[in-house]
């Protein structure tokens, strides 16, 4: 007998996203289970910086605090909720959770899944954890329980664990978990499935989106949609600018399944409706991913306004006047950085739009020699420096950042345990079918278009794009909107290209993925962010806007596609 499809919403993609999702989710429509993502690698740093303060903390105390007028509406409607807010505290946010509940009188039944936190093994990290897959929330659910908080699990677990829960699924069943982990890597974050950050973001009414849910089958496809009446959209643009966000090649590999990217098929199956199918799964990696935070050290920046004329010379005179302080002062910090952002115009009509920006960023060990010594010197400057001297905001005390590196630990290293609701602990075995990851030969490209009449434009007019992070990488997933811009974009963009598009990328690694499916390319760009957020090695230190940029850079583009 088939088992009734599992509607799966999300109502959070990270940690500060709208607190009333929660609600608005579980009055909006039917849904079974409700997923919570709360933890990027900045959080764990967060959290980890919380436990340090309050040995208690180290959980997402907003979830907490959602929970506070939507209990009792979840259990009223039956509909479970499966998040990883616990952060690196999953047990003290279960305890916490139940307390509500008794406070509430609701009688909800709370379970939690531990065995990430491997911190001990990886000695001067603030926090390392284990990326675990969603065998222990199923047990849980299996097990009666309404709501189930976790650790460090993979985004796409808090689907994978509720679908094997409720379709009965194996291990071994690679092609399902495979189809679960991709619908899983739609939700997890949030609005970005339903016209958020959408790169045609004036087509689908971005103003507010709803929060997206799937409807998920038995044989692993699913049906992304929203709740009726909410805001933004689901496309077919929508759904695979999500599947290219923090991805890479054909393969997407987690510890559940590793999921082919290159068999995704997406169809619009009505409005704000789009099927997912066709999803090959094969068995995960051996050993999985560990997110490792660490202090790197103190940072302190300022941010010098130019104005008018001979803006490079005046820039030169403030570098020059800050070396010599480094040098009388014998205090020079470890890294030193200076970047000059042309903001200004010539001939401009309001004095902002006539300045441009100098931003000195220092880094070191010693917290001093990133501290007032440094920002009082730039201070100094006041009246002895360029015409029009002033900065954004006075400086302050140096501050700590992090570094984040990962790690590989063998999937039978980690011991995975489901707690109960009734307290009994369940050890979660390890994948015993796995294979080691290799790179997928890359496919044959569409036939080019023919020779024609091409006008110098934008690339956005004709493809969309989104950016991430991925420790110091980033990731640019581009797609065409149409099999003939496919058909350009395939041959125009190539690494070369990218990188004369992209001048950041001139020095660095960069790899291209072709997925014709979704007739899309994925560039991964190794380093550009330094150590990671929280590093701030960059403007824009999470990518995020890493792709609009090259959707704003010009290329000749054939004119029949315009």
């Amino acid at each position: 007998m088939t088992a009734a499809p599992l509607r799966v919403g999300n109502f959070s993609g990270f940690y500060g996203d709208r607190f009333s999702a929660l609600r608005e989710m579980l009055d909006g429509g039917e849904v079974d289970v409700l997923t919570g993502d709360y933890l990027a690698e900045l959080t764990m740093l967060i959290l980890a910086r919380d436990r340090l303060k309050d040995p208690s903390a180290g959980y997402a105390r907003t979830f907490l605090r959602q929970l506070e007028d939507t209990l009792g509406r979840a259990h009223d409607k039956g509909v479970r909720i499966v998040t990883n807010a616990g952060g690196l505290n999953p047990a003290g946010l279960a305890d916490a959770i139940r307390e509500l509940a008794g406070r509430l009188g609701v009688p909800v039944r709370v379970a939690h899944v531990e065995g990430d936190d491997l911190t001990a093994r990886h000695p001067g990290s603030l926090a390392a954890h284990a990326y675990l897959g969603g065998f222990g929330i199923a047990a849980c659910l299996r097990a009666g329980a309404d709501v189930v908080v976790t650790g460090r699990v993979t985004d796409a677990a808090l689907v994978t664990g509720p679908a094997a829960a409720h379709f009965g699924w194996k291990p071994t069943d690679h092609d399902r978990l495979a189809g679960a982990v991709v619908a899983g890597h739609v939700l997890e974050c949030g609005a970005q499935a339903t016209g958020g950050n959408y790169a045609f973001f004036g087509e689908g009414g971005a103003t507010r989106p709803g929060f997206p849910l799937a409807e998920l089958h038995e044989d692993g496809s699913s049906v992304v949609t929203k709740h009726p009446g909410t805001g933004g959209l689901v496309d077919v643009g929508t759904v695979s600018a999500q599947l290219l966000y923090e991805t890479a090649g054909a393969r997407y590999a987690g510890p559940d399944a590793t999921a082919r990217l290159d068999t995704v098929r997406l169809t619009q199956a009505g409005p704000d409706r789009v099927r997912i199918d066709g999803v090959r799964g094969e068995a995960p990696p051996p050993d999985l991913k560990v997110g490792v935070n660490r202090l790197g050290g103190f940072r302190n920046e300022v941010v010098f306004v130019l104005t008018g004329l001979e803006i490079p010379s005046k820039a030169a005179l403030v570098r020059n006047q800050m070396r010599a302080y480094f040098a009388e002062s014998g205090a020079r910090p470890a890294e030193v950085g200076w970047d000059l952002a042309r903001t200004d115009r010539p001939d401009a009509s309001t004095q902002e739009t006539a300045s441009a920006l100098l931003r000195l960023v220092v880094r070191d060990p010693d917290p001093e020699k990133v501290g007032r010594a440094l920002s009082g010197a730039a201070v100094e400057l006041a009246l002895s420096s360029y015409p029009g001297f002033h900065v954004l905001a006075p400086p302050g005390k140096g501050t700590p950042y992090g570094v984040f590196e990962t790690a590989r630990v063998a999937q039978d290293a980690v011991e995975h345990v489901a707690v109960l609701p009734d307290g009994r602990r369940v050890p979660v075995p390890a994948a015993q079918d796995t294979a080691v990851l290799h790179p997928v030969p890359e496919p044959p490209l569409p036939e080019p278009l023919p020779p024609g009449p091409v006008r110098r434009a934008p690339l956005g007019l004709v493809a969309g794009a989104r950016s991430g992070d991925k420790g110091g990488d980033a990731n640019v997933g581009v797609w065409a909107r149409t099999d003939d811009a496919w058909r350009w974009l395939a041959h125009e963009l190539t690494v070369e290209r990218f990188r004369k598009l992209i001048p950041e990328a001139r020095t660095l690694p960069v790899t291209r993925h072709t997925l014709p499916n979704l007739r899309a390319l994925n560039f991964v760009v190794e380093g550009i962010l330094g150590a990671g957020v929280a590093a701030q090695a960059r403007f824009d230190p999470q990518a995020k806007a890493l792709g609009e940029w090259l959707r704003s850079r010009h290329a000749d583009i054939p004119e029949v596609l315009l």
